[in-house]
């Protein structure tokens, strides 16, 4: 049996606009013991991502949102503690959903299901938070499967300098692409430009965007990844070259609106311009995550793919830090470190 407290963080309400710390509450719990079939796994980083404010919020979304009183949903990388399943053994490296607490109970098969993240590693573990996890294989797949970029089309991103963004520019540029991102500060644009190598980097919080997008894309825009939606949204239809392709990662200028957001403005364009516009949830690409994060992984190796990331020190700071994703406090992979990598 085991002894100590496992501190959780549960849904206490749903958010009506922004997030707040309130939105939670805190609790202590004993540390559960493996039934068979079962592992106990300790929380080492646990994931913060704008699709949380999704899950918070009772609304039809691509799986059930987290009920009043669950523990928050999160993705985490942890360590097994113990097993009493016989595809796991004690500091086995895993992810999986496990939420926002410091030990979860998982099964390797179904359920609460973990996976077995690979011995050696082939790069640091935070990692697998960014790149050669799932916002690394958001950008993989959004990009490559739905946008088909090829050498010497123009490509857009919003939310540029975010976890996702930031990958879907520079394998743009391994493809051939001229690449313009578009973020909220000089800071940032600086950074895809100097470090990251992108072509051009807009500030949408200064730049008329329209103006902005026509200097930099002066052969219009074949791909547009969007995270954002909104009105960067209506702002790259009017540059739209025919047939382009708009991956649409997500919509994270709407997730606090309180009042309804009307559709694109200048949805027009998509039929003008026959551009195709495909949503897609990463989930989708399970199967073939291993394709991504093999490939993602030698680009690592090979200095192609550089990332950022934002580690926030202690699983009591969670509620707090998840509101940077929404004030642009942050750049590339947003982490709560919850405890120490095992040595």
């Amino acid at each position: 049996m085991n002894s100590g407290i496992n501190r959780q963080f549960r849904l206490k309400t749903r958010p009506i606009g922004d997030i707040k710390e309130s939105n939670f509450e805190y609790r202590e719990e004993p540390i559960p013991s493996p039934k068979d079939g079962e592992v106990l796994v300790r929380t080492i980083y646990l994931s913060l991502d704008p699709t949380n404010r999704i899950w918070m919020s009772d609304i039809p979304q691509y799986m059930a949102a987290v009920e009043i009183g669950q523990v928050m949903r999160g993705v985490v990388i942890g360590v097994v503690e113990e097993s009493k399943n016989p595809n796991f053994q004690p500091r086995d490296l895993v992810s999986g959903m496990l939420g926002w607490q410091d030990y979860a109970l998982a099964e390797g098969n179904s359920g609460s299901s973990i996976t077995r993240l690979p011995h050696p590693l082939p790069a640091p573990l935070t990692a697998f938070t960014g790149p050669l996890g799932a916002t690394g294989c958001t950008a993989y797949f959004g990009l490559l499967d739905i946008g088909q970029p090829k050498a010497g089309e123009t490509v857009v991103v919003s939310a540029a300098s975010g976890a996702v963004g930031s990958v879907v520019g520079q394998i743009a540029k391994i493809r051939g692409c001229r690449v313009v991102g578009i973020t909220g500060s000089d800071e940032k644009c600086h950074w895809l430009l100097d470090e990251l190598g992108f072509d051009a980097a807009i500030n949408y919080k200064t730049a008329d965007l329209e103006t902005a997008l026509a200097q930099s894309c002066p052969n219009g825009i074949d791909v547009y990844f969007d995270n954002v939606g909104g009105s960067i949204l209506d702002a790259v239809l009017t540059r739209v070259n025919l047939h382009a392709r708009i991956p649409l990662c997500g919509l994270i200028s709407t997730y606090n609106a309180t009042e309804p957001v009307p559709g694109p403005l200048n949805y027009s364009q998509i039929l003008m311009k026959r551009v195709r516009v495909e949503g897609f949830i990463i989930l989708d690409y399970l199967p073939r995550w291993s394709e991504a994060i093999g490939e993602i992984g030698q680009w690592l190796n090979e200095g192609k793919i550089k990332y950022a990331l934002e580690i926030v020190e202690g699983l009591e700071n969670a509620p707090s830090a998840i509101l940077k994703l929404f004030d642009g406090n942050k750049k590339g992979k947003l982490v709560v470190k919850v405890s120490d990598e095992p040595t």
